[in-house]
């Protein structure tokens, strides 16, 4: 039997390519902290919150090529947290495309505090449309 073939819709207004970057930063606030997001009993700045200031750094990278009615959703982190940042200290995040296949983009991120490389990795997201996402997600809660 023939596998039926899909087509994707995906429509952009401006290529998104290799080499396009987004930052994202902040400054270490007691809400940012191990204790506070419920990861660890030390103060200073979270693993989740790194995650999820490079997520900000990659939407910042390519959101804004989108057309209207799509966007992209982070589906694979490969990261490691290799410094802690105390309360106080600017963090940033950079995230670099390195690959686009299709609907899926890849980067290279890393985030940095004012003295050290605290972050590195790899991180995924996928083209999504936003209107067929939403129908999913609610035939998944049977509406």
């Amino acid at each position: 039997m023939a596998r039926k073939q899909r087509s994707v819709s995906y429509d952009r207004r401006v290529e998104i390519r290799p080499g396009l970057r987004g930052t994202a930063s902040l400054v270490v606030g007691e809400e940012h902290t191990a204790p506070r997001v419920g990861s660890g009993r030390v103060h200073v700045l979270a693993t989740p919150v790194m995650i999820n200031l490079i997520e900000a750094a990659a939407l910042a990278a390519v959101e804004h090529l989108l057309s209207p009615g799509y966007q992209s959703l982070g589906t694979v982190l490969h990261v490691r947290h290799i410094a802690a940042t105390p309360v106080g200290m600017r963090v940033a995040a950079t995230a670099e495309v390195i690959a686009v296949e299709d609907r899926l983009i890849r980067f290279r991120v890393e985030a940095r505090d004012e003295k050290d490389l605290i972050g590195d990795g790899t991180h995924e997201r996928v083209v999504v449309n936003v209107a067929k996402f939403d129908e999913r997600v609610r035939r998944k809660l049977g509406q």
